[in-house]
């Protein structure tokens, strides 16, 4: 641990988690855990003491962009360190994570890894073939960034203008592929989502205009290529139940997971591309609890 770089991880969260203590766990001497929240309301300010190297930062209620994007401007503003690690409080960091993130910077430059979505309500498990084909897996084969996990350092970056167009966005990783290329090094994180049918729903709606606002080539693609498989649902059901159960099969073997939802390709298709087009004329959206309007790529406004 004493031969890497210091490091400053920004952790955006209103709980102390499991993922939390798992980071914690990982600091070494010169490293720290920031955890970002939002306010003096916030769970997380409620422990009487943390452990050694990590602080608790308050970013405080966004006003031009979204509380995920305030939270790491503020992160990257307060770290100490020109080594820094964004990750999210949702899924497990094995005893290693920070060590090998720093192995991998050290070898390849900026690094990145892969989220995999699994769902805790059944719209969500519907939705787990499509999100690993259309989400996971480009990340991956792309060298794409996830948010959850990417390693990267200041000099890497035009650091004054990345944060003053933070500050006016909703998608902090959509942004920051603007800024930095990475290597995805395709360890795959299992990720949860969902828990309601409203989560379920309003995910692929900011997930559709991160992507129109940022990749705007992308989602025209993305919706040509699901009206193309939906016709094809419709006119060969078979046929198309067959191919799409093999490919989204293929889809986990190659990012390393096996789960039994892959034989749900197909009726995902009927729910997935209704979704998408809901998603593109969407006026606004829900995530962490905030309400967005977002219309266009620095045009935002926290409805509630």
């Amino acid at each position: 641990m004493s031969a890497r770089p210091p490091t400053s991880i920004i952790l955006p969260t209103t709980r102390w988690t499991d993922a939390c203590a798992e980071l914690a766990a990982q600091l070494g001497d010169s490293d720290e855990l920031l955890v970002i929240h939002d306010g003096a309301n916030d769970p997380v300010t409620e422990r009487a003491d943390y452990p050694e190297g990590v602080r608790i930062i308050a970013a405080g209620e966004p006003e031009y962009c979204s509380g995920k994007a305030n939270a790491i401007a503020a992160g990257m503003e307060a770290a100490r360190h020109e080594r820094l690690v964004w990750t999210d409080d949702d899924f497990h960091h094995p005893p290693d994570w920070l060590a090998t993130c720093s192995a991998d910077y050290d070898e390849y430059g900026p690094v990145s890894e892969v989220p995999y979505f699994v769902g805790r309500d059944p719209l969500s498990v519907l939705l787990e073939p499509l999100y690993a084909a259309a989400g996971s897996l480009p990340l991956s084969l792309g060298n794409q960034i996830w948010g959850g996990a990417v390693m990267f350092e200041r000099g890497d970056i035009d650091e004054a203008a990345f944060l003053d167009d933070l500050r006016r966005t909703v998608s902090d990783d959509g942004l920051l592929m603007e800024y930095l290329q990475v290597t995805n090094v395709g360890r795959t994180r299992i990720v949860p989502i969902g828990g309601t049918i409203r989560e379920a729903v309003e995910r692929p709606v900011r997930w559709t205009q991160i992507l129109r606002w940022h990749f705007p080539g992308a989602i025209a693609g993305t919706v040509l290529v699901s009206l193309l498989v939906l016709a094809g649902a419709i006119l060969a059901p078979l046929y198309a139940a067959a191919v799409l159960t093999v490919l989204h099969l293929a889809v986990n073997e190659l990012l390393g997971v096996r789960r039994w939802t892959a034989v749900l390709a197909y009726p995902a298709v009927f729910v997935f591309v209704p979704l998408l087009l809901y998603g593109l004329i969407r006026r606004t959206f829900v995530w962490g609890g905030r309400r967005y309007r977002w219309r266009g790529k620095f045009d935002v406004t926290v409805v509630q």
